[in-house]
């Protein structure tokens, strides 16, 4: 990836897969358990963006199957995915710490 931020739905595909390989539906309902409930991925704008990653090559298919007469995919991440997912992370940490800083290391924001 380049030097810019994620978008976030690109960051929380990412995140769920960080720690095992996932078929699509599971992927919806880690990205939807990440966020909170805060974001739904419906089921074109999902596969979308999996076949995005997958040209980007930060995401690959771990597995194939036949599941009741559809194939199946399961994704994992690459290694570019990895190492593309732990930079955006350090640059959040980084952001988040000068914010705090900021506002006088307690993490509360100011009133009028």
């Amino acid at each position: 990836m380049s030097g810019r931020a994620m978008q976030e739905p690109t960051l929380l595909l990412l995140t769920a897969l960080a720690d095992a390989p996932r078929h699509g539906y599971a992927i919806a309902r880690e990205v939807e358990l990440i966020s909170g409930g805060r974001v739904e991925m419906r089921t074109g704008t999902l596969y979308g963006a999996l076949e995005r990653l997958l040209g980007q090559g930060l995401i690959e298919v771990h597995e194939e199957q036949i599941v009741d007469s559809r194939l199946r995919r399961t994704y994992g991440l690459t290694a570019t995915g990895r190492e593309s997912l732990a930079a955006e992370v350090a640059r959040i940490v980084a952001t988040a710490r000068e914010a705090t800083r900021r506002l006088g290391g307690c993490g509360e924001t100011a009133t009028a």
